[in-house]
């Protein structure tokens, strides 16, 4: 498990809804209230370090949160957003074809085993 913290500005809009800004990768999403901007900020940060990482990019590193000054904005504040990128890795998914002994196959069958969680399992335990 890897985590990854990132500051946000967050800034109530007169419709009550909240726009969410993370300075250090210059992408934005907003929520329909707090609880959502929150949730959203989770989201977009999951979903951008998970793409850089995937893509082999660098990730820019953390601001300081003591230099972000939301706050000089009306209704702005700044707050820290922490993500498990594996828990985001882990969501997109990909198809594969294997080949494995008949026998192999009747009985696991027979068993009731998910071939995927079971390789998805042995893959994560040989790649740590």
């Amino acid at each position: 498990m890897k985590k990854y913290v990132y500051p946000a500005c967050f800034y109530l809009e007169e419709n009550g809804q909240y726009s969410v800004i993370f300075p250090d990768f210059g992408g934005a999403t907003y929520g329909n209230d707090l609880a959502d901007a929150v949730d959203m900020a989770v989201d977009y940060l999951g979903g951008t370090i998970s793409d850089l990482l995937d893509e082999h990019e660098p990730l820019p590193p953390p601001s300081n949160i003591q230099d972000i000054h939301a706050d000089e904005y009306p209704n702005g504040f700044t707050s820290l957003i922490s993500v498990d990128a594996d828990a985001y890795r882990s969501q997109k998914s990909v198809k594969k074809t294997l080949t494995i002994p008949a026998w192999m196959d009747k009985e696991a069958t027979q068993r009731h085993i998910n071939f995927s969680s079971v390789l998805q399992d042995a893959l994560k335990e040989l790649l740590q």
